[in-house]
């Protein structure tokens, strides 16, 4: 990169080598002279991505440049000055609004006091980075058109003022405080701003399209009046609005600098012609032009997968994984990504239950606050004494208590009226798994008490910190997934109310975010990319419902030729009969067979190649309903819910690994001595029987 003056934007398409274009565009300034690398600064939008900026300069011989977030440089500056303006202590940084919002939260009229705090804190978030202020936040014309937040605007500004008095009070300040108080010094002392520009003379900003307004007015500040700075990013992965990013300032760069140079980077140095494809038609369907050309080369075909139930794209999820760690993928370089972290809860364990490595991208589900509070509140509650109760059987009691417990955590921030807010989700997903595994518990523990089940929840924890060491296969979402990549990509759950999520269905510009966030997910692949979805999926009450494909699937492939039916083969897809562990290969993978990492998958007739709907074989959708139709008789004459029998993830679990033993099926993770004792010779027989 040889243009190394003036006002530079770079348009830089998934995988086009931006860090590397952004380091030599550095290196070449500082080796010709062009500019001093002393007086440099890289920003960029994560401290992961800044290290890897000055790892690679340094190994360009070029160890001086500055490279750190907006946050970081801000707050090197305010620091540096602070003593020279101020005579109190210098603040101290809130690691979270939480310790301060919550309090606050509780003290809020009627049912707002359930407002969860952390859409609370989001919300201030989102309106200090749009520069505005608790006396200008009901003025803004989002918030005047109707946008919905936590609470009415006016109640929401006057909680505002109550967080920034009670942080004041506390000698605290928050993250976007570091730009706010950096932008007021800068702009309200001359001496500083002289002194900061001259420290700072020549920028480069990535990742520029998920920039807000108070990074970019402190940008223009350290900026000053010169035109030294280049920008870049892609328009088409702007997934950050919800914070107040915002790609207008990449699409206008060269309105608002005339003399702007523009250079477009298309080729995609990452992954195969094949998962290119599938970005481009994704682009196209919303009438861009824009195309990625592939520099790679050719791979498999991606496959776009439609299931009859959740429990049955599961099983084939976990059945593709451990075909890839067959053929010699790393397992960290398969990751699965879905779009919110409730999704996660069913992944962890089925990957778990089949005996797979994994890692969570953030926190696993045992680290998650409400799990925790869980436990510690089951220690608490089995130290109190138990009134005399009646003759029910100690097992039903105990679960009775843990299930109260259970319920009194989870519900303590996700009261009806803040259902649908993400935090809630979140929790209302922990609870329903916590109470499967209660209820599995007291089936094989049916003499235990609350201590006991809070013991076995920690060697669960644990056992998942084990689980989830390096080099496991990788769960996250897609906005975590922003500028990673790997191997093989899954993507499961691409169904109407999810991707597009419920909340985006009636707004265009949410909509639009959605299929970036597709569009992302796609683009992670290098070489293996496999999407699902269901036509049934239990909600959040455990109810299921009918689910349709997502919308942006259209964009990749045809509508299925027929709907999956659970119960009833297809009569134009031949019934086969096969020994476990046996295997029928799909497009473009190589057939393995007599391991439990087998795969199979059957094309829907007329779907259309490479990317045509494809249905789970017939051996597994029998095997499935033969699952649950005998779990549903057995629960009944146990008298237990049915997932006492066996949870949703072991059925998945179960269809994947179909094992011929009772041996093989001792090893089943959820799937216990107890539980061997009373159902394994009758599933075993089941599974036999199901071919």
């Amino acid at each position: 990169m040889e243009l190394t003056r003036g006002p530079l934007v770079v348009h830089a398409g998934a995988g086009s080598g931006k860090t590397r274009v952004i380091t030599r565009r550095v290196a070449y300034a500082a080796a010709t002279g062009a500019q001093d690398a002393r007086h440099a600064l890289v920003v960029t939008f994560t401290d992961r991505a800044a290290r890897e900026m000055e790892a690679r300069l340094r190994a360009l011989g070029v160890p001086g440049v500055a490279a750190s977030t907006f946050h970081a440089a801000a707050l090197r500056q305010l620091s540096h000055f602070w003593p020279q303006v101020s005579s109190r202590p210098f603040p101290r940084i809130l690691a979270s609004k939480l310790p301060l919002v919550a309090p606050l939260s509780r003290a809020l009229p009627g049912g707002y006091r359930f407002r969860p705090a952390k859409d609370l804190a989001d919300e201030i978030e989102w309106a200090k980075v749009r520069r505005l202020a608790p006396a200008t936040y009901q003025a803004d014309p989002l918030v005047a058109a109707g946008r919905s937040g936590p609470l009415p605007p006016a109640l929401f500004a006057t909680f505002w003022r109550d967080y920034e008095r009670a942080k004041d009070r506390a000698g605290a300040i928050d993250f976007e405080d570091m730009l706010a108080r950096t932008l007021e010094l800068i702009g309200s002392n001359d001496a500083v701003a002289a002194r900061v520009r001259a420290r700072y003379r020549w920028f480069t900003v990535d990742e520029f399209q998920d920039t807000n307004a108070l990074g970019y007015a402190v940008l223009l500040a350290w900026l000053g009046e010169r035109l030294e700075l280049c920008v870049v990013g892609d328009e088409d992965q702007t997934i950050y609005s919800f914070t107040g990013a915002t790609s207008a300032y990449l699409r206008e760069f060269a309105a608002r600098f005339p003399d702007a140079r523009e250079v477009t980077l298309s080729r995609n140095y990452r992954s195969s012609p094949q998962v290119l494809d599938l970005a481009n038609r994704l682009l196209a369907s919303e009438g861009r032009a824009k195309r990625l050309v592939a520099m790679q080369d050719g791979g498999p075909a991606p496959g776009i997968h439609a299931f009859a139930t959740a429990e049955a794209e599961l099983a084939a999820l976990v059945r593709e994984v451990c075909r890839h760690l067959g053929e010699g993928i790393a397992p960290s370089e398969v990751a699965v990504l879905v779009r919110t972290n409730a999704q996660l809860v069913s992944l962890e364990a089925a990957l778990a239950a089949a005996g797979i490595g994994y890692q969570v991208v953030g926190a696993g589900f045992y680290a998650r606050p409400e799990v925790r509070q869980v436990i510690a509140e089951l220690r608490r509650a089995g130290l109190r004494p138990v009134a005399a109760e009646s003759d029910e059987p100690t097992s039903a009691r105990l679960l009775a208590r843990a299930e109260a417990v259970i319920e009194h955590v989870v519900a303590a921030d996700a009261a009806e009226e803040t259902a649908a807010g993400e935090d809630a989700r979140q929790r209302e997903a922990s609870g329903q798994t916590l109470r499967a595994i209660a209820a599995a518990f007291v089936a094989a523990h049916p003499e235990a008490d609350l201590g006991a089940f809070a013991d076995d929840l920690s060697a669960r924890a644990a056992e998942e910190g084990s689980t989830r060491g390096a080099g496991g296969v990788e769960l996250l979402t897609f906005h975590r997934a922003k500028g990673l990549e790997w191997d093989a990509v899954l993507l499961p759950g691409l169904e109407e109310g999810t991707l597009p999520i419920r909340q985006a269905l009636a707004d265009p510009e949410a909509l639009a975010e959605e299929r970036r966030l597709l569009y992302v997910g796609l683009t992670r692949a290098r070489r293996v990319l496999w999407l699902g979805w269901a036509h049934q999926r239990a909600g959040q009450t455990g109810r299921e419902s009918a689910r349709q494909r997502s919308r942006f699937l259209g964009a990749l492939a045809p509508p299925p030729a027929r709907r999956v039916s659970a119960t009833r083969p297809d009569p134009r897809v031949p019934a086969r009969r096969r020994a476990p562990g046996s295997a029928t290969p799909s497009a473009g993978a190589p057939a393995r067979r007599g391991g439990r990492h087998a795969s199979a998958v059957a094309s829907i007739p007329g779907a259309s190649s490479p990317s045509g709907i494809e249905a789970p074989p017939e051996a597994d959708v029998r095997l499935a309903a033969a699952l649950r139709a005998w779990r549903r008789e057995r629960a009944q004459l146990d008298g237990v819910p049915a997932y006492v029998v066996f949870p949703d993830a072991t059925l998945a679990a179960l269809v994947a690994i179909r094992p011929a033993d009772i041996a093989t099926l001792a090893g089943v993770r959820g799937f216990g001595p107890s539980r061997v004792q009373h159902y394994g010779p009758e599933i075993v027989e089941l599974i036999r029987d199901a071919g």
